[in-house]
């Protein structure tokens, strides 16, 4: 299975968690310690004069609101964990059905690679090159000039005159402009989703022999019979 996770997810961590327990239990041991010193001082104070007892209020407040600061963390970390687990288990209602992925990555079966690009505006001039899972560069076709959307077909044909064997394979679009101004182009492939993986921190989609992940997918149609 090719994997490609360009993009680290954003999901609560487990250092996190351990953080927030430490911070708890490191002010629960400050207060009882707080607590203990308080009740020396007032077992052993003068009753001829008193110590004042504001700044005893004062650090009481302190340690309430820092205590309900860390309690108001472990809710937001729990709540953010109810979210993720929840995306995660919607990502399965992605198997089966036609998913548009932005990725220049895509695999070449039976003789056949499709991708779509776009550019942004007209080019004067517009190469596709084809590179394979070493970075290789295996073939090289023209591409469209027009503004819009694109779809190539590759049959494996390489530069050599070879039949290319199946396997993952790289599209990158070259196009310039008349000024010789590289263009941005944005390069998706569409096919079915077979599986979704979730053993990991971020949710991978998987198409064929390709692992994405789910927030490379920008489309979900309903699977083509």
């Amino acid at each position: 299975m090719f994997e490609l996770n360009p993009i680290g997810a954003a999901l609560p961590s487990t250092s996190n968690d351990s953080n927030l327990a430490g911070s708890a239990a490191e002010l629960a041991d400050n207060f009882d310690t707080f607590l203990t010193l308080l009740t020396e001082q007032l077992q052993n104070q003068d009753p001829l004069n008193p110590m004042d007892s504001q700044e005893f209020v004062g650090q009481l407040v302190q340690f309430s609101s820092v205590e309900q600061q860390i309690a108001s963390n472990q809710s937001l970390e729990s709540l953010l964990a109810l979210q993720s687990a929840d995306a995660r288990m919607s990502a399965t209602e992605f198997v089966g059905r036609q998913v548009t992925v932005s990725t220049p990555y895509t695999e070449l079966k039976s003789g056949e690679a499709v991708w779509t690009y776009e550019l942004p505006r007209a080019a004067e001039t517009s190469e596709l090159m084809i590179t394979d899972e070493r970075g290789a560069v295996v073939a090289t076709v023209p591409g469209e000039v027009a503004a819009g959307q694109h779809r190539i077909t590759w049959d494996g044909q390489t530069n050599a005159g070879n039949t290319a064997p199946d396997g993952i394979y790289s599209l990158t679009v070259i196009a310039r402009d008349s000024d010789g101004a590289t263009l941005d182009t944005n390069v998706r492939i569409t096919a079915k989703a077979t599986g979704v993986e979730l053993s990991g921190d971020e949710v991978m989609v998987e198409i064929g022999g390709l692992l994405l992940p789910a927030n490379n997918v920008i489309a979900v149609r309903e699977g083509v019979s």
